[in-house]
């Protein structure tokens, strides 16, 4: 298969790489399910953007700052910030139905989310996400130039100086690899689930686009396709990663045992949602507790809400604790929520009057492959865009709707740097080695340490972490990680085994990094080191390329 560009993912940022690229590139999308079955498809909220007169580049990049506790990349968060307004009238232009409101300047609603100290949340009632995706889906599946594949789960990118020997494992072939000045990225290997072949892709440009890794944890908003697959993938190859001990949790993820993974968006809280405590805490059923915690109460930036919800139902050992936005109008919310509105009262809870059990769960991955403002990696011909990436925006805690605000952003720098770029031409890649055979029992164990993984991960490396949790959890993801390589090595791969051996990468990069944190930064608590330090600097993990 020959592409000049390969885009592994198809949320947000892998459709804007590929709707930028397509008039004058032919251009592979890879998605290991349908294309709309990724996060960016789930996102409630909105974008946020500076779209109003009375807000500024300034207050939007010091609210950024703020919510990510001085690790911040200044210059990245003005470059995107800066290029906000642009990437939104480029979604208008596509067709993305905005809710309107004709006394707004731009013509379109705009919310407001906690950290956020104006209303700049551009959104499609509380279904932004699914809007933009159905709209530039509709686009991409109608381009000449643009190929889809769906269904194909992508396995390892292929660099240059792996092209040594006989195809093998993932793109680590057999031989002694020799570097040749800088490694070169030429495609990658993927297989088809349908027929279970492995192909191979052979691309100027390889773009990561895959998302974050919220299923390396037990309970997690996001979708099943977020299992770190490009950050592992990067990672391998060569890539630096940087700032992955900040794993966001959302405040607010519906409580209730038959609804999983369902977001209870923060324009709740901006719109007057209060957090409570529910009957089960006693005397104090029924009182405001983020008062207590902070005071800008709950519209706090989300480290400090999903901390202080922790601790309430710790203190009190409770499940859940109550949103409650049952004293707004019943119009007002169904007009603005009506996904909620909906998908909560299929459960038997009206929030026109009565509160929404909630609880916190794993939102966003904040850190990632190291890139510069136009997707570049440490390995040329190899981007990382959208929440796979780390550009520096997020720093320590994401500011609530400015992930899709980046994938838009960094998306359009991306193709406008493959565009520009000289055609290079590629080397021959070596067929994947197809002469491994099936283990009938693999399939068990792989859920037994898919279970285990994510376990541990949700009890020893959470919101509140200590040092020797951390340490079990690195001794654990160890013996995980000798198990899955042995299977890796020994038997035919599956959807399964590919997925799980990228989480345990992930586990292993998110353990350490908060291993070589001797502090407390926004998302980062440790018990162990409470107090925060003067220097706020960034992780940075890099691989062992012998």
């Amino acid at each position: 298969m020959k592409f000049d560009v390969a885009i592994v993912g198809s949320g947000l940022a892998g459709l804007s790489v590929a709707l930028h690229l397509a008039q004058t590139r032919t251009v592979a999308i890879i998605s290991k399910r349908a294309l709309l079955d990724g996060a960016s498809n789930w996102a409630q909220g909105g974008i946020a953007a500076v779209l109003d007169s009375g807000d500024s580049h300034d207050q939007h990049i010091a609210d950024t700052l703020v919510a990510g506790a001085g690790l911040c990349d200044e210059a990245a968060t003005r470059y995107i910030v800066e290029h906000g307004r642009e990437a939104i009238e480029w979604l208008i232009e596509q067709g993305v139905p905005f809710t309107r409101d004709a006394s707004a300047e731009l013509g379109f609603h705009l919310t407001r989310e906690g950290g956020h100290s104006q209303r700049r949340i551009i959104h499609a009632a509380d279904a932004t996400g699914h809007a933009v995706q159905v709209t530039l889906e509709q686009k991409v599946r109608a381009h000449p130039n643009i190929s889809l594949f769906e269904q194909h789960c992508a396995i390892d990118v292929i660099t240059s100086d792996k092209l040594t020997g006989k195809a093998g494992q993932g793109g680590v072939h057999g031989g002694t690899p020799h570097l040749v000045g800088q490694p070169r990225c030429h495609g990658l290997y993927v297989q088809d689930e349908k027929s279970g072949r492995v192909l191979t892709f052979e691309a100027e440009h390889t773009v990561l686009a895959t998302g974050g890794a919220g299923k390396v944890y037990l309970y997690t908003t996001n979708p099943d396709t977020a299992t770190g697959d490009g950050i592992a993938m990067a990672w391998r190859a060569g890539c630096r990663v940087s700032n992955m001990e900040f794993i966001q949790f959302h405040p607010t993820c519906l409580y209730h045992p038959y609804a999983k993974s369902f977001l209870i968006t923060e324009a709740i809280r901006g719109e007057g949602g209060l957090l409570m405590l529910p009957p089960e805490a006693g005397v104090a059923a029924g009182t405001r507790f983020m008062p207590a915690h902070d005071e800008r109460g709950e519209l706090a930036p989300r480290d400090v809400v999903a901390r202080a919800i922790d601790f309430e139902m710790k203190k009190r050992g409770l499940d859940y604790v109550n949103l409650d936005i049952s004293h707004q109008p019943p119009e007002f919310l169904k007009e603005h929520f009506p996904t909620i509105y909906a998908r909560c009262l299929e459960l038997g809870i009206d929030i026109t009057r009565e509160p929404i059990p909630v609880v916190p769960a794993v939102h966003f991955t904040c850190g990632g492959v190291v890139t510069d403002l136009a997707g570049r990696t440490d390995i040329p011909g190899l981007y990382a865009v959208g929440e796979t990436a780390c550009t520096g925006l997020h720093g320590a805690n994401r500011l609530a709707s400015n992930s899709l605000l980046e994938c838009v952003v960094i998306g359009r720098a991306c193709a406008s740097q493959i565009a520009a770029a000289p055609r290079a031409g590629n080397p021959v890649l070596p067929p994947w080695d197809e002469s491994r055979v099936t283990n009938a029992d693999e399939e068990v164990v792989i859920a037994h340490n898919w279970d285990e993984l994510r376990r541990f991960m949700w009890n020893y490396v959470g919101i509140v972490r200590t040092t020797k949790r951390l340490e079990r959890a690195q001794h654990r993801i160890a013996l995980l990680k000798e198990e899955i390589d042995e299977y890796y090595r020994n038997f035919r791969i599956t959807h399964d085994l590919l997925e799980l051996r990228n989480l345990v990468d992930v586990a292993s990069l998110i353990v350490n990094s908060a291993l070589s944190r001797r502090e407390s930064r926004g998302l980062h608590y440790s018990r162990d080191y409470p107090d925060t330090l003067p220097k706020a600097l960034p992780s940075v993990l890099t691989p062992d390329r012998r």
